[in-house]
This record gives C-alpha cells, structure tokens and sequence, in this order.
C-alpha cells in the first residue's frame, strides 16, 4: 500500500500586509520539497479549508488557522528525515500573533483528514528555529509537511503570518546526485566529419529523452544517448541535457569544449557541358599533398589534377584529398549532351535523303559557330548559329564539293564546353 504523510507547522505573526494567496495553501497544490534544497516559502494571506474530512479537519498538537502545505517523496529505502526551519520573519500587524506550529501527517487518502496520523514531533506555538523529525519512515511514500500560523493569547486577534526557509534532508529522502558525461572527449575534428557521441549517466534514474545543441541552438532530441554530427565547425560548442528522476526532476548538461576544426582548400572546379566522346580536361586544386579523382577508370590519370575525361554520358566527378588525417571531398559535374549529334556522312545526292550536314540539338547553343575544312585546310564552308535552314548542303562557292572526308570546328559558345572536332564524309 503507498502511504502519503504530512507534517504540519503554525506561525505568530507580527507585521500584516496585503499578499496574494500561495498555491500551497491548498494540500493539493503542497509544495514539492526536494533533498538537500533550501526553499524560501511564506503563508500571506493564507486561510484553512474546514469541513468533516477536509484538509484542515485536524487537532493535534494544535488547531489550524492558516494552514500553508508541503509534500516529498522517500527515496527506495525510506529511514529518517529531518525538515529545518530557520530564518523566521513575522508580519508585525497590531493584534497578531507571532508564534507558528508544525508537524508531520501520514494520510492513507492524500489530503483527507479522516486518514491523518500524526508522525513525529509535533510544534505548537514557538517563534524559534526548530525540526521536525521523522524516524523510520516508510520507502518510496509520499508525505506531507504543514505550517500554520498560531491564533491564541491575550489581545491577539488575527493569526500569524511569517517567511522562512525550510531543507528537507536525511537518509530517507536523500538520494545520489546525478551526473552526465560525454565522449568522445576530443577537441579537434576535421571539417564535415561524421562524429558520433555518446553520453554517460551516472544515478540517473528516469531519464527524459536527451536533447543536444550546438552553441545553444537545439539540434537534435533522441531517445538514445547516441547522437551524430557533420556540421561542427571551428569554436562549436556541443552541449547535451537530459533529466533524472520523476519527482524532484534534476536537469543534468555537460558541454565539450570548443571545438579545433582542421580544413584545407579543395575545389574540382567549374562543372562542364560536353559533347559524347569529346577529350575534356578536369582541372581541380588542392592544398592538401595526397588527393585524386573517381571514378578513376574515366580519367586518363586520376592521381592528377589536370586530367582528361571522355565519356558519352553525364558523370559527377569526385575530387578526394587527405592533409594531416583528415578527408575532405569537392564535386563537379561533366554534363554530355546526348541531344548533340554530329552524324559523320551525308549524301547530297538529289534522293532527298541526307541532303545537307543536319546536326541533332544544335538548336540548345544558338550561338554555335561552325567551320569546315577539306583535308588540305581549306575552308569550304563557315556560318554562327548553325541550324537546319543555315546547314551545309555540300556545296563551296555555289558548286557541289568533291566527295571525301571533310574536317569540321564546332564552337557552342556557351561558356562551358569546349570546341569541337571532328570529321564528316560527304557521299555523293
């Protein structure tokens, strides 16, 4: 069966100004009190809730006049406790009272009367620091603790009304501290690395999920204590928070220190537009001493910086280097039109068929030029925005060209690509 106690206090007042009214003058708003932690708590304003059975329903040591209310929890193997109040301020109103009176309930309802019994030592109408004292209290039971204000004497005419501080302590409530650490414990990392941490916890009971930050700005929330990462920088700060306990949370952090991030410079250049087949040279850069490019089998040295790729699709080109264990990468993209073909014959026979020089998607570069030669260099034929009505028809100078393999110069002037060569044989 859990069991639920509560102690019980009364006060003499000496000063009376308006307050507003504590939520713990109610017994189901009590007070948590939590091991060890000093709390600063006052009955203002306070009154009692009187009925059979109601919360203030009581008569030990005293009766109650302005009951103010606290609980806490025993820890897993119950024992002693001790409540200190110290540091008694009164109000000072003309008729009112300045004494106070406590002491301890155990209730099988929690805040009903007819369950109360009355645990330990019971304080009635004293102005002093004083205890209150639990022996062998039962484990992991809720109790609670009560001050109330005294009404009684001569020319007395209001109770009293006070301030103090209270600490709960004892081998019955207290429990370990709880503590978190982290590791890896590091301090430098290499840039846009993946780095996995872990956090410890020692007499956590009940951890809350765990929450992660970089320089205070929340990142992550796992249920684990797993947490990954490529985006630390240089001066990043991680820190990671979980709680403990159900009652009397505790909020646990720690934090790295700030992170050394190592970089170099590395950079696989301008991406590129091509056409299928064509020699390109990739030209990249790094500071770094070890590097080189992949997927190796298309470049003609892939340990290279200034290399030469050809292939007849569009490929993303990776550039790889490694400087004082750390990795970093750069890519650019070799885009192959396939759209652009240079069909190498055609036959300006009068059939109708193949009648002129038609290139496949040269309508994408409407700033082509185009040059083409016979095999001795001369020139038969040049036009800029090369298309279907401006092809060549295999004529030079109004007559029809011999028949024989030509050389053409194809310049798609779009920034990116460069020219083009290649041959094309006219068939008559």
């Amino acid at each position: 069966m859990r069991c639920t106690v509560i102690f019980l206090l009364t006060l003499f007042v000496v000063t009376k100004s308006v307050q507003s009214q504590q939520l713990y003058n109610n017994c189901s708003n009590a007070f948590e009190l939590c091991p060890a932690v000093t709390n600063t708590v006052d009955n203002l304003s306070s009154n009692v809730t009187f009925c059979p059975g109601c919360e203030d329903d009581f008569n030990f040591c005293f009766s109650p006049d302005n009951t103010i209310w606290f609980t806490f929890t025993t820890n897993t193997t119950g024992g002693d406790v001790q409540i200190d109040f110290s540091n008694i301020v009164f109000q000072n109103n003309a008729g009112q009272d300045n004494e106070l009176q406590a002491t301890i309930i155990e209730s099988l309802v929690p805040c009903n009367a007819a369950g109360y019994t009355q645990i330990g030592n019971c304080i009635s109408a004293t102005s002093s620091n004083f205890s209150l004292i639990g022996l062998g209290l039962l484990p992991s039971t809720v109790y609670y603790v009560v001050l109330d204000g005294d009404n009684n004497g001569a020319g007395i005419t209001s109770a009293a009304e006070f301030t103090l501080d209270l600490l709960a302590y004892g081998p019955g409530i207290d429990r370990p501290v709880p503590a978190i650490t982290l590791d890896p414990v590091v301090t430098s990392i290499c840039i846009n690395d993946v780095v996995t941490f872990n956090a410890h916890l020692l007499d956590c009971p009940s951890n809350s999920n765990f929450s992660w930050y970089i320089n205070d700005t929340l990142i992550a929330v796992t249920t684990d204590s797993l947490f990954s990462s490529s985006i630390l920088t240089g001066g990043d700060v991680l820190k990671v928070e979980t709680t403990c306990y159900t009652s009397c949370i505790d909020v646990v952090s720690v934090n790295t220190g700030p992170f050394s991030a190592y970089s170099f410079l590395i950079d696989a250049g301008p991406d590129i537009v091509t056409a299928p087949n064509v020699s390109t040279t990739i030209s990249g850069f790094t500071s770094a001493p070890d590097y080189s490019w992949s997927p190796g089998f298309l470049f003609s040295d892939p340990n290279n910086l200034n290399s030469i790729v050809s292939t007849n699709e569009s490929v993303t080109l990776t550039l790889t280097a490694t400087e004082n264990g750390c990795t970093q990468s750069d890519d650019m993209t070799l885009t192959v039109h396939s759209a652009l073909d240079l069909p190498n014959t055609f036959s300006p026979n009068g059939d109708g068929i193949n009648e002129v020089w038609i290139i496949e998607g040269i309508a994408l570069f409407p700033e082509n030029t185009i040059s083409i030669y016979t095999r001795w260099g001369q020139e038969v034929f040049r036009t800029s925005s090369y298309s279907l009505k401006k092809a060549w028809d295999g004529t030079f100078k109004s007559r029809k060209a011999a028949e024989g393999v030509y050389f053409y110069i194809l310049d798609l002037k779009d920034g990116v690509t460069p020219i083009i060569k290649g041959t094309i044989t006219l068939i008559r």
